[in-house]
């Protein structure tokens, strides 16, 4: 697990890609990708995630390698390639998204157990959020005891959350049939979903979602026994996981048609499974999701406290968030992290479209740092910096790189206006950190081209703003 300095072993290592990557987006992918798209449309977007991902990884993989000296991955990326404000911006958007997720677990969370508990309803009544708001303190104290010990605890609920996935994939196999699966391949009978490419491009947010973590492993390469280990859990990880996926999806789309699929109440693998084996199958997967979201809530608290950490160490964040607590744990940038997470679900009970709302807008939000990674790869095989032996590796480096910088732009666009806009509305506050943190070394705030970049972002939160008050622009 780790070595008597704490360092993280490689087992460590790929238990928090696979933990923070599974969480609960599996538990509801059956009808999440129902509701987007029929069975060629899925199978055409697995494919294009695929290839695009594993470029993604692949670039964290190099950079693990060839970059040994930048510790906290996507955001220590998107500094040394793009200036100072683009790796705060990195690691300021990849901290919120982390902790929105987060408040989407806790209510996913409460819905499951509100299965078995109905005084939780669909895990925002006031019940739920006092609950959820109990589990948020134990998960931070515990996390306040040490990283080495979470991270333990990790790697044991992440192999106690893949048992219900082997045996719902198993299962699942057995019941499989073609003429189900092949009856509407390209969703003729349901002309809402609109054409294939549409299709493609609805169901492209969910699986992005559903791979966030996959930077898991290079966000701690500083606490790493190996450097090289950064790279291998990463794409170890992130072939777990996406075989997991497919199988779930794919199998399910055997057992039952894709309308069927999309009327389905979340976490929607649990009827699929009912349907095949009666009650106790929604009650296995029900217990599986519930241990699946703790073991998430866990890898998520550890991400967020680390890349604060991480960006202050350098001076990229300010002073007061690289305090350590005697258990070497970041205590400021956790309790940072959990305040807004505590006052986010109070929020939750004021808004019903909170969760899926939620999922979305983090998702948003990491697509810049993801953008950043991508091109930062690209770039250090475009100039043939470290690759001054390795002219080969430099050209198959170059081919991933410009995949993986491709894929991100494309999830941007994917990802529609209406979230870029949210996206900077988050954005553009965090300039106080920033300039914080420059003030303390003495340094002007920004370049020139920054001015530029900053005023944009100002520009898209004003709009965002005002179509919030408007309501041209909902949540």
């Amino acid at each position: 697990m780790s070595d008597s300095t704490g360092k993280l072993k490689l087992g460590a290592l790929v238990a928090l890609v696979v933990g923070s990557m599974i969480g609960g987006g599996i538990f509801s992918l059956p009808q999440n990708m129902a509701a987007s798209a029929g069975v060629g449309a899925v199978l055409i977007g697995w494919a294009i995630t695929a290839v695009g991902m594993l470029t993604l990884a692949f670039v964290f993989q190099t950079l693990a390698n060839r970059k040994p000296d930048l510790d906290g991955g996507v955001y220590a990326y998107a500094k040394a390639g793009f200036g100072d404000y683009m790796g705060f911006s990195s690691a300021w958007g990849y901290w919120i998204s982390a902790w929105l997720g987060n408040v989407g677990y806790f209510v996913l969370l409460f819905s499951t157990l509100g299965y078995f508990f109905p005084i939780f309803g669909e895990g925002n009544t006031p019940a739920a959020i006092i609950g959820a708001s109990i589990l948020l303190w134990a998960v931070h104290f515990l996390v306040l005891r040490g990283i080495k010990e979470a991270a333990f605890i990790n790697l044991v609920t992440t192999v106690a959350k893949v048992v219900p996935l082997v045996l719902f994939a198993l299962i699942c196999l057995f019941a499989f049939r073609l003429d189900i699966f092949t009856a509407d391949i390209w969703a003729t009978g349901t002309p809402e979903l609109g054409s294939v490419m549409n299709q493609v491009r609805n169901m492209m947010l969910v699986t992005v979602w559903v791979f966030i973590g996959i930077e898991g492993a290079s966000i701690f390469s500083s606490r790493a026994e190996k450097r090289s280990d950064v790279g291998k859990a990463t794409v170890i990880g992130f072939i777990t996981v996406l075989l997991f996926l497919v199988l779930v999806n794919v199998l399910s789309l055997g057992v039952m048609t894709q309308p069927e699929l999309a009327k389905l109440q979340n976490p929607s693998m649990a009827a699929v499974l009912e349907h095949v084996v009666g009650h106790w199958g929604a009650v296995l997967i029900s217990v599986g999701l519930i241990i699946s979201l703790l073991g998430a809530l866990l890898s998520w608290v550890l991400l967020c406290a680390e890349i604060m950490f991480a960006a202050a160490k350098d001076h990229t964040m300010p002073e007061f968030l690289r305090r350590e607590n005697a258990n070497q744990v970041p205590a400021n940038a956790l309790w940072l992290t959990n305040a807004m997470v505590q006052i986010f679900l109070v929020i939750t009970l004021f808004s019903s479209s909170t969760y899926l709302s939620l999922i979305y807008l983090a998702t948003s939000m990491i697509l810049v740092p993801y953008l950043w990674s991508a091109g930062y790869g690209f770039l250090l095989a475009w100039r043939g910096e470290t690759y001054e032996q390795a002219a080969a590796e430099r050209s198959k480096d170059l081919l991933i790189g410009g995949i993986a910088l491709i894929y991100a732009i494309w999830l941007l666009y994917a990802g529609g206006v209406k979230y870029l806009l949210l996206s900077a509305l988050l954005y553009a506050p965090g300039v106080i950190l920033f300039a914080k943190a420059k003030h303390e070394i003495g340094q002007p705030i920004f370049t020139n081209v920054e001015k530029l970049i900053f005023a944009a972002v100002v520009i898209g939160a004003i709009v965002a703003a005002y179509g919030l008050y408007d309501g041209f622009l909902t949540l």
